[in-house]
């Protein structure tokens, strides 16, 4: 039924692209002839279509609806038949699409092109070389004119650049963890003396850490956190400390709530609010890839002697109840729920930010902590390889007649204004209609009923956009919760990260470097996650079974996977 499926998907999917296919079916003209115009509006006088094939959030209008491609229409003349799939039809069709030559798009957005893609469809001529077209890109030419850093990220191994980068600069995406507790119960526990270390009275006291009253959008402003073990002023607390704080709300969890009270939670691997920062505080520079760079060398993280000593560690916390056993296979909008109901139940929880899991009325009793300080006195976090520049975006299919139009149409996506549309919203539904006094765009209220994710994922495409840290001062004024979020991470978590540490950047990997790593990572990577996830369920690891597991590793031609991703970054730098 699967095989049928498939070949009903495709057929459909081939019909409609065909029924919208931009190929002439005459002689193309000219550019001359179409009054093509590289630095003006329009950019044709002459009305030019094109297809482009692009998966879209199930939230999203249909991108022909879209406010902002209607408006580059009428800007510019060219006009854009777009064929939106659904996110998962997309992933499982993608390379059946581009096989089928005779029925392609023109272009490809949000195309999600690897470096294997890149290298094998240009070699066989499906897509085209784009720095051949720099002179109609002008956005973007100057862009690589002055970064010449986004430039080396995209350039393929040939020389040549096949597919458009995305570039949103904030700060936020390598620090994806933040740890936040219930600061009330905290409070209560230790007031009703229910907090105990090692036979001995422990109290505790959380103080300030959210909003100041008077802070409004343009001022954000912290109270100063001030946490106290037993009248003692801290930086954090210990693993020992906050196991004590765990263990007291699992035990009197009914003088705390009415739900079922969960004393910890993330997601196990989840891209946010994952483990990697309560493994740091064994000192391992953890991310969810298990791979960093410390000292210039490429390090994979899940066969340090400290990994085994966070997992044992951890383990004890499952099998104890205060880490519950669905951070190992929860889904986003599972853990999101948790944090919504009638009455408040996380006791802690690491993620992204706690407006998107606490209901807007908890949100005061919550606030966010420094890193946890592991038993040899480290307080740290690691980065993720999360990345700010993203290639393989947009791509153009050799079939595409006069690409140098449809090149300068989305180069209109690199400048700031039209950026910030494409990211969040239109002016005049994102954005007000007039500038600020700084000449900046300014984000309008939310509408009643409505969420920001709802508000920007319905009218904005985002993809290929240029938002530097520049443009930040410069053209718009960030999202109010981006602001309030690099906030929290210049306080709780930016002074921790490891010396000497820093992700892997977005490297490009020649053919025999990705036959090496998809050669040995998908079973090393599987076999990782595996042993870990049953250790953390069982109680530990042995030294024996962890030999076994360092040693099968080895077999596994770990040191070949890591040379690879060695060898790109040193090409790299």
């Amino acid at each position: 039924m699967k095989k049928w499926f498939s070949f009903i998907t495709v057929a459909l999917l081939a019909t409609g692209l065909a029924a919208c296919s931009s190929t002439p079916s005459g002689p193309t003209k000219t550019l001359d002839e179409l009054g093509y115009n590289v630095n003006g509006l329009p950019i044709v006088t002459e009305e030019v279509e094109y297809t482009i094939i692009s998966p879209k959030n199930a939230l999203a209008l249909d991108y022909n609806e879209m406010d902002i491609f209607k408006t580059m229409f009428e800007d510019t003349n060219v006009k854009i038949n777009w064929n939106n799939l659904s996110e998962e039809t997309f992933q499982t069709t993608k390379q059946m699409i581009i096989q089928d030559t005779r029925n392609l798009p023109d272009a490809m957005y949000h195309a999600g092109f690897s470096d294997r893609d890149i290298i094998q469809y240009s070699a066989a001529g499906t897509i085209i070389a784009l720095d051949e077209y720099l002179d109609n890109m002008p956005n973007f030419k100057r862009i690589l004119d002055a970064r010449p850093d986004i430039k080396k990220v995209i350039t393929a191994p040939d020389g040549h650049i096949y597919a458009l980068p995305r570039v949103e600069e904030m700060g936020l995406l390598q620090h994806p963890n933040i740890l936040f507790i219930n600061k009330e119960w905290v409070n209560y526990l230790s007031d009703n003396s229910l907090l105990s270390l090692n036979g001995q009275p422990m109290t505790v006291s959380i103080e300030g850490g959210n909003l100041e009253a008077t802070s409004t959008e343009a001022d954000i402003q912290l109270k100063p956190l001030t946490i106290k073990v037993n009248n003692q002023v801290v930086n954090g607390f210990t693993l020992e400390q906050y196991e004590v704080i765990l263990k007291a709300m699992k035990d009197n969890a009914s003088l705390l709530t009415s739900a079922n009270l969960i004393p910890l939670t993330f997601r196990f691997g989840g891209w946010q609010g994952n483990q990697s920062d309560l493994y740091a505080a064994f000192g391992v520079p953890e991310n969810i890839d298990h791979l960093t760079v410390v000292n210039n060398e490429v390090t994979f993280t899940a066969v340090m002697e400290q990994y085994k000593q966070a997992t044992n560690f951890f383990a004890g916390w499952i099998e104890d109840g205060l880490i519950e056993k669905d951070v190992l296979t929860q889904g986003e909008f599972d853990l999101l729920a948790k944090g919504k109901g009638t009455a408040p139940r996380l006791g802690s929880f690491y993620w992204w930010e706690k407006e998107t899991v606490i209901k807007p009325e908890w949100q005061d009793q919550y606030v966010a902590l420094p890193p946890l300080i592991g038993p040899n006195g480290q307080q740290a976090v690691g980065v993720s390889n999360n990345q700010e520049i993203s290639k393989g975006n947009f791509v153009v299919f050799s079939k595409a007649q006069n690409p140098e139009i449809l090149l300068t149409w989305i180069d209109r996506f690199y400048d700031p204004t039209i950026s910030a549309q494409i990211n969040y919203g239109p002016i005049g539904i994102a954005y007000e209609e007039e500038l600020n006094a700084d000449g900046l765009l300014v984000q309008k209220p939310i509408p009643s009923g409505m969420t920001a994710d709802e508000l920007r994922l319905k009218n904005a495409p985002m993809g290929v956009i240029y938002l530097s840290y520049e443009q930040w001062a410069e053209t718009l004024v960030m999202e109010y919760r981006a602001r309030l979020r690099l906030e929290l991470l210049d306080v709780y978590i930016k002074p921790y990260v490891m010396e000497n540490v820093q992700q892997l950047p977005n490297v490009s990997f020649t053919l025999s470097e990705m036959n090496t790593i998809n050669r040995y990572g998908t079973d090393i990577y599987s076999y990782v996650y595996q042993s870990t996830t049953g250790w953390l369920l069982e109680g530990g690891v042995s030294d024996s079974a962890w030999n076994t597991y360092v040693n099968k590793l080895n077999q596994m031609k770990l040191s070949d996977m890591v040379e690879a991703y060695q060898t790109a970054y040193d090409r790299y730098e």
